[in-house]
């Protein structure tokens, strides 16, 4: 799977060494003078991925700075904090296990734009010009600080009060995903002062449960809360970019609710525009107009809400699937981020539950379906005649919007699915919004 990020596949099938050097090489072709940096989470296939990719890097010329295990944002931080020429992240983020991944980023610790990626894909093809002879071979060095310069970003943000978080003395439990989210994580809730209990937390990549944050895949989570008695649980993917939140209760919120909180704190603060993509809820919609602030779309992808919140001059934005982004700390997005708001918005008083019951209340459904052999040119006109009466939006697969309710179907970059998303204010019609639009991309031509 090759999409704006970068490149993914199955370890040992599609992704085996030689692609993987081949491609780092292919990456560091394009970039400026500098060193690149590299870090992976905890996947068993990192160390391998890892010695390909180094091998192709330094095959290509390029000093090599491994920060070891590391989350996506305190990599993308590293790139920026060492002045580097770029940074490959390995990670397949919500992937199951046998999946690996190398995600590119550029001088400004910023995923690839598309005609940089398609560029990285082109040199692959062509293999000219890849490699260097043996007296100009790149070398390999160690940075144990990653993790210390990004928290003292995410620490040092004008919006988070840390004594008054302190002051609040949360309790929170912590499911790391048995990934790197489960080192840094906690340790920043320990810095605001919050009592930690760890799940998962250690770094093995013995994965117990699916790895995107969903509600669903939380049951464990929300036990611990309630066994703990703590204010809150936070749940993570294996690179710590996105999180998700279990209530006091142990009932979970919803990823789309990490940004829409994290972005009411900051608009408490700091008016300015907010940018998402098509398929993040409405709720965020809300906060936006109560705040008085104009939000803007972009299509899925965090490069695309990136390249949206810089030409729009944003001061928080983000993906609806917990993934909060916010300048002031990095253009990417972050898992320590959204968990250092979220406390935040707790020390005004309050619990969880509490701030989630004071948004709308919305019914989201996250559906997708296998690829169909057929062009996306011919299934689009079928689910244009399935829904008569929403307006069509066609900047990233076709998004059908009518008044309050809204159906988003695009074909996947990141697995060979296509992503069928709806939300409305009832379940029963979300459900028939979702069944419409997948009797139209079922129907044969």
């Amino acid at each position: 799977m090759i999409s704006v990020a970068g490149i993914r596949g199955i370890v040992g099938e599609s992704l085996t060494p030689p692609v993987l050097a081949r491609f780092a090489a292919a990456f560091a072709a394009g970039l400026g003078a500098g060193p690149v940096v590299v870090g992976r989470d905890a996947r068993r296939s990192g160390p391998m991925v890892l010695r390909a990719v180094s091998a192709g890097l330094t095959g290509a010329g390029r000093d090599v700075i491994d920060i070891d295990l590391a989350t996506t944002p305190a990599t993308q931080v590293a790139v920026e904090e060492l002045h580097a020429a770029g940074g490959v992240i390995l990670t397949a983020s919500h992937n199951p296990a046998q999946w690996n991944a190398l995600k590119f980023l550029s001088s400004r610790g910023e995923f690839l734009d598309a005609d940089a990626g398609a560029a990285v894909h082109g040199r692959y093809e062509s293999g000219d010009g890849l490699w260097t002879s043996f007296d100009r071979l790149g070398k390999e060095s160690h940075e144990p600080r990653a993790l210390d310069w990004h928290l003292k970003r995410v620490l040092g943000l004008s919006f988070i009060e840390v004594p008054a978080i302190r002051a609040r003395g949360l309790k929170a439990v912590v499911d790391g995903c048995a990934s790197v989210g489960g080192v840094a994580v906690p340790r920043l809730l320990r810095e605001l002062g919050c009592d930690v209990v760890e799940l998962d937390c250690e770094p093995n990549g013995r994965f117990t449960r699916e790895l995107e944050p969903l509600p669903e895949h939380l049951g464990a989570l929300g036990q611990a809360v309630r066994e703990a008695r703590a204010d809150f649980g936070v749940a993570l993917d294996p690179d710590a970019d996105r999180a998700a939140f279990v209530d006091g209760v142990g009932v979970p919120l919803g990823e789309e609710y990490s940004l829409a909180l994290a972005a009411e704190v900051v608009l408490s603060r700091e008016k300015g525009p907010v940018v998402t993509n098509f398929s993040t809820s409405r709720i965020l919609d809300a906060v936006c107009t109560r705040a008085g602030v104009p939000l803007h779309r972009t299509p899925v992808g965090e490069a695309h809400v990136v390249a949206g919140m810089r030409a729009h001059g944003a001061v928080v934005g983000g993906e609806g699937n917990g993934g909060v982004i916010l300048p002031a700390a990095h253009y990417g997005r972050d898992g320590l981020v959204a968990a250092a708001l979220l406390c935040q918005a707790l020390a005004r008083g309050g619990t969880l539950r509490d701030l989630a019951d004071g948004l709308p209340r919305l019914y989201m459904v996250k559906g997708k379906l296998p690829r169909a052999d057929e062009p996306w040119e011919v299934s689009a006109p079928r689910l244009r005649v399935a829904f008569p009466d929403h307006v069509a939006d066609a900047a990233d697969g076709l998004r059908l919007s009518r008044d309050d309710e809204w159906v988003h179907i695009r074909p996947s970059g990141t697995e060979p699915v296509v992503r069928v998303i709806a939300e409305s204010p009832s379940e029963s019609r979300t459900r028939e919004l979702v069944e419409r639009a997948r009797r139209a991309l079922q129907r044969a031509s």
